[in-house]
């Protein structure tokens, strides 16, 4: 009977050993980042994720303040409306808290300032480092539209999550892997007539870069695993992302 028990023991501890070797090494080929928080003006904490040499935040922004005390004007989400297509000085509205705001471009170039102190509004050129760094090919680099090959998918929230990026039961749903730690959402936008995308169809950031009367944005879709590059009208409703100074 002794020799049953103990036979039993060495089954059951070889097996739980077994569980642990086989979970380490499922963690061991998971990615591992760096990571930490920021605070805002008005004392909202974000995550944040080293991505190489950069520093990231993983959330969208959500400040209603300048760094020096300034309110940042807010324009309601009443669809289509003609006040938000008119202004020239900076705004923001929001169509659902939990994906953050969305800026109008005058809000980002404001010399007030948006971020958080010691954080900024990455340029065009620091997306590229971003992206670069995800393993976009260098030609691919200054193209204006869809370009790279997963890169949208590493900077994606991973998983299905039909909060944050819609499911749409077919093969156009492409999940994210969240491999890069960007955990990017679908926050839609705000175009220039005031009307609203969908959200957790699309999402969009500004860069800090001007062109003319348009500014340099990024884009990810539920449904590509590449990254958008273009210029858009400085009224149209972007999410923010910081980058550390």
């Amino acid at each position: 009977m002794k020799h049953i028990k103990l036979a039993l023991f060495f089954i059951t501890f070889s097996s739980l050993l077994l569980m642990i070797c086989l979970s380490c090494r499922k963690e061991e080929g998971l990615p591992t980042h760096e990571t930490g928080t920021v605070t805002d003006r008005d004392g909202n904490i974000y995550k944040t994720v080293k991505i190489g040499d950069q520093w990231w935040m993983a959330e969208n922004l959500k400040v209603k303040t300048y760094q020096n005390g300034d309110s940042i004007s807010f324009c309601a989400a009443d669809g289509a409306d003609t006040s938000w297509s008119s202004l020239k000085t900076g705004a923001y509205s929001v169509l659902n808290t939990t994906f953050g705001y969305l800026y109008n471009f005058y809000a980002v170039a404001d010399s007030r300032r948006i971020a958080p102190a010691g954080w900024h509004i990455p340029s065009d050129e620091e997306w590229k480092v971003l992206e670069s760094y995800l393993g976009m090919s260098s030609s691919d680099l200054d193209v204006m539209n869809w370009r790279g090959t997963d890169q949208g998918n590493q900077l994606k929230i991973a998983g299905g999550n039909t909060t944050y990026w819609i499911n749409s039961s077919d093969q156009y749903s492409i999940f994210g892997t969240n491999s890069s730690g960007f955990t990017a959402i679908g926050g839609a936008c705000r175009v220039f007539n005031g009307s609203w995308g969908d959200l957790a169809h699309t999402a969009f950031w500004w860069t800090s870069t001007p062109q003319g009367e348009t500014a340099c944005y990024r884009g990810l879709d539920y449904n590509k695993a590449d990254v958008f590059r273009y210029y858009g009208s400085k009224n149209y409703g972007f999410s923010l992302r910081c980058l550390k100074d």
